[in-house]
């Protein structure tokens, strides 16, 4: 599958003014090289980059770096092209069934924990003090992505990627790491499926 890799990633961003922070240059431009390589020559890569890499790369904060906000909209655009490619070669290679298999797969562990009660449904924080995310909130976006699994309610992955949690102290609210390690789950699938 061709990849026109400059829809997806600009030639340069655009930077916030000297005195604001923003995504270090040098960084982000070097991994969009080595994902440029990835994606359009990945027998070439020394370091072949996944969707699943474009999901979890982060960026150190400088001044006058690159705008946030038109980095991660591109980053975005970039981790769909690579889950369309790894969700076409798994069909080439193995045929739909298999991958069918693999979205029904993760689709069932996801719905496990989205089925469970309001208030139950992640770990609590172990230390009082702890910064948490709001328990209304998240179980807000749980009800919404079952009925997009299991009514077919409409729901973008960037409404999953872009949420926002009201912060909580300790267990007030869920813990965050476990509840942003779901959220990657969600978006590798939703990305796979659409």
């Amino acid at each position: 599958m061709a990849v026109d890799i400059h829809r997806h990633i600009p030639a340069s961003f655009e930077r916030v003014p000297r005195g604001e922070y923003g995504y270090n240059a040098k960084q982000v431009d070097q991994f969009l090289q080595r994902a440029r390589v990835s994606l359009e020559t990945p027998k070439a890569a020394t370091h072949v980059i996944n969707s699943g890499d474009v999901r979890a790369v982060s960026f150190d904060p400088v001044k006058g770096g690159y705008s946030a906000a038109v980095v991660d909209a591109a980053l975005d655009r970039l981790e769909d092209a690579f889950a369309r490619r790894e969700r076409d070669e798994l069909i080439a290679a193995s045929g739909e069934d298999a991958w069918l298999r693999e979205i029904g797969k993760l689709s069932g562990i996801l719905r496990g924990r989205l089925h469970r009660a309001d208030g139950e449904r992640f770990r609590r924080p172990s230390k009082n003090k702890a910064r948490s995310y709001n328990t209304v909130d998240v179980d807000r976006l749980c009800r919404d992505l079952l009925g997009y699994l299991e009514e077919d309610k409409p729901l973008s992955v960037d409404n999953v990627r872009r949420a926002v949690f009201r912060p909580a102290v300790g267990k007030d609210g869920y813990e965050e790491n476990q509840v942003d390690a779901f959220l990657d789950r969600v978006v590798e699938l939703m990305a796979a499926i659409d």
